[in-house]
């Protein structure tokens, strides 16, 4: 069985080298089908992977308690548009003092403004740095870390230091060529010294958080003034089982803060880092279902093309099988190889479709400035298409090759 299964083989790789041309473009058609298939996958792989990478800092077991417009609700017959209102400093402060749920940590922030301009010695740079006034814990829970330099302490929040954690990209610009820790900055005519650098985050939908300047919040009230200044609490739970009691005791808690009866709707947002993530992760998978659609439709073309190359392959060597026949060639043996045939043509075109795929998607991925992932996923997928392409294909042209009446097909011109 298993050397007439190597004769096959043999016999299909001889028929395929000698009609090498046509073999050559039925692979590229298959390939084009599985080339659009993997690509697209690979950039989608890509997308997700940075969009994990840029939210997971944010810690799977953080929340934020922040302001939230609520969608429209129908009232008397009429739509009225209900907004929330901004979560105000005293607010913000008696949620952090009343909020004391176990094995958690809460802090404030506020973005002061994002069109700062920022001075050292002589220099300064264009009016498009954010300022956030943080405390103590904001690095922590919102996943940021130090490349050099520290975090703030207890110490600088309490005692108003004039102290700042800026972002990489003042270490390419303004402070370059020279270390920046305990170099002094100019802001709004206040001078900060620098004490950590944040690690590079890169842009994430547009926004460039390596241009942030983190500074005590006291002192960042004091500098920015502004009316109806909105303001963030963070809380992270070191125990992610505790993550849903955690959120239900924020709620209450700020409920009490904001005295709501029992009968009003919450006016605040409650947003979970990981419903953040996979809600749009969520909509990637739409992207993955368009790569699928044009796949289909591409390999369903392909298919076609080869099942009707096989048919005229079988039917230009009807002699030929005439002639094994003859020779008691059994009808299972003359099915297998023209279904060997078809199959090795088949994976080829999905090997070529792969290799071409995977570049085009780093090729993509590269250049919008993804995190690049080998897609592990779409290489299975691209396989198990191409083999199902090459079973529907060569179903047909193979019993067509076996069911010949062998002196017909010896009489065959």
């Amino acid at each position: 069985m298993l050397k007439l299964f190597k004769e096959n083989i043999r016999i299909a790789l001889g028929s395929i080298k000698t009609q090498l041309l046509r073999t050559i473009l039925t692979v590229l058609i298959i390939a084009i089908g599985i080339t659009a298939l993997v690509g697209i996958l690979t950039v989608v792989a890509a997308l997700e992977n940075t969009i994990s990478s840029d939210f997971a800092s944010m810690g799977a077991n953080t929340f934020n308690v922040n302001q939230y417009e609520n969608t429209a609700r129908r009232q008397g017959g009429e739509e009225r548009k209900i907004i929330n209102p901004v979560i105000s400093y005293p607010e913000a402060v008696a949620f952090k003092n009343k909020y004391k749920y176990p094995f958690t940590e809460t802090s404030l922030s506020f973005t002061a403004t994002t069109t700062a301009e920022v001075k050292y010695e002589g220099a300064k740079t264009d009016p498009e740095n954010a300022i956030v006034g943080v405390d103590e814990y904001f690095m922590t829970n919102s996943g940021l870390e130090t490349s050099s330099g520290r975090n703030f302490t207890g110490f600088d929040i309490q005692n108003n230091a004039y102290v700042c954690v800026v972002g990489s990209d003042f270490e390419k610009g303004l402070l370059k060529d020279v270390n920046p820790i305990d170099k002094i900055i100019s802001i709004r005519g206040a001078r900060f010294r620098v004490i950590g650098v944040l690690k590079e985050k890169g842009a994430t939908f547009g926004n460039k958080q390596d241009l942030r300047i983190l500074i005590p919040i006291q002192v960042a009230r004091s500098l920015f003034t502004a009316p109806n200044i909105n303001y963030t609490t963070s809380v992270m739970v070191s125990r992610k089982e505790l993550l849903d009691q955690a959120i239900d005791n924020a709620i209450s808690t700020m409920r009490s803060v904001r005295k709501l009866s029992p009968v009003k709707d919450n006016n605040f947002g409650v947003v979970r880092s990981d419903d953040l993530i996979n809600r749009i992760l969520g909509i990637t998978k739409y992207l993955g279902l368009a790569s699928w659609l044009i796949g289909i439709i591409t390999v369903f073309g392909s298919s076609i093309a080869l099942m009707n190359i096989m048919i005229v392959s079988v039917t230009e060597r009807t002699r030929e099988i005439g002639v094994r026949k003859a020779l008691g060639a059994k009808k299972t043996t003359i099915a297998v190889q023209f279904f060997i045939e078809t199959l090795l043509i088949g994976q080829l075109g999905g090997l070529v479709g792969i290799i071409f795929g995977i570049l085009i998607g780093f090729g993509i991925a590269t250049a919008v400035d993804f995190v690049f992932v080998i897609p592990w996923g779409a290489i299975l997928a691209a396989f198990i298409t191409s083999f199902l392409v090459a079973i529907f294909s060569g179903l047909y042209p193979a019993v067509k090759a076996a069911v010949l009446d062998p002196i017909e097909a010896l009489r065959y011109e």
